[in-house]
């Protein structure tokens, strides 16, 4: 693990005293200091620190940045920052009259132009939408329609009712999603997660005449996890 190393590094990037740090942790500036030789810190401190400086855990214990050239360090931190969703990936949504966030529906029709619209407020504010009670209100959710015979036995015309994905990390290997892509558009397929090694999605569907494919995650516009299907 470099963990030591990195907490060190990362301070003197940012210009940073020990006791400047300690203070934005809220530690003692000698627990500080044992930090950055030889003492690990607690997990709640780790997960602290990987906030504050606005990279992963996984980056922050398995990385030595210190090695790295500044062209690929400064790649390295923003691609995780961009996965993360630290960036500015922002998602347009609507409200009811209590401010409660409602679900849009995308159907078949408007799949054509969601690419272009998705992160439009005027172009969300425009789709069909409603709510679910039962749904857990702490959660983002819209509704796509299934176009095509690639899912089967979800038919065509099927209506999903998905979960958005802020942290593409969390991509489990299996599971269905609806990606948006630069290439594809809005596409349901399973998933199968290869950001942290190949920085890809392995996309496959449940038809096997239609041929498992790979998207970039640089192509990548939104993920949305499917909770249950309307027909």
């Amino acid at each position: 693990m470099h963990l030591n190393a990195n907490i060190k590094f990362l301070r003197k990037q940012k210009g940073l005293t020990q006791e400047t740090l300690a203070n934005a942790l809220g530690i003692s500036r000698s627990k500080l200091a044992g930090y950055e030789l030889n003492i690990n810190p607690p997990l709640e401190t780790i997960l602290e620190m990987a906030d504050y400086f606005g990279v992963s855990v996984d980056i922050l214990l398995r990385k030595d940045l210190g090695a790295l050239s500044e062209y690929k360090l400064r790649q390295l931190l923003e691609t995780d920052q961009f996965l993360r969703g630290r960036n500015l990936r922002i998602l347009s949504t609507t409200v009811d009259a209590e401010g409660k966030e409602l679900i849009e529906v995308v159907s078949q029709k408007a799949k054509a132009s969601y690419l272009a619209g998705f992160s439009d407020p005027d172009f969300i504010e425009e789709l069909p939408r409603f709510s679910l009670p039962f749904l857990p209100q702490d959660k983002k959710h819209r509704v796509f329609q299934v176009d095509g015979d690639s899912m089967l036995p979800i038919p065509e015309g099927a209506w999903l009712v998905c979960e958005y994905v802020d942290d593409w990390f969390s991509i489990k290997d299996g599971g269905k999603y609806v990606i948006v892509t630069e290439q594809d558009g809005v596409t349901f397929k399973i998933a199968y997660n290869q950001i942290k090694d190949q920085e890809r999605l392995l996309l496959c569907s449940s038809n096997p005449i239609y041929k498992p494919f790979y998207v970039n995650i640089s192509d990548v516009r939104e993920v949305w996890r499917y909770r249950l299907m309307m027909v």
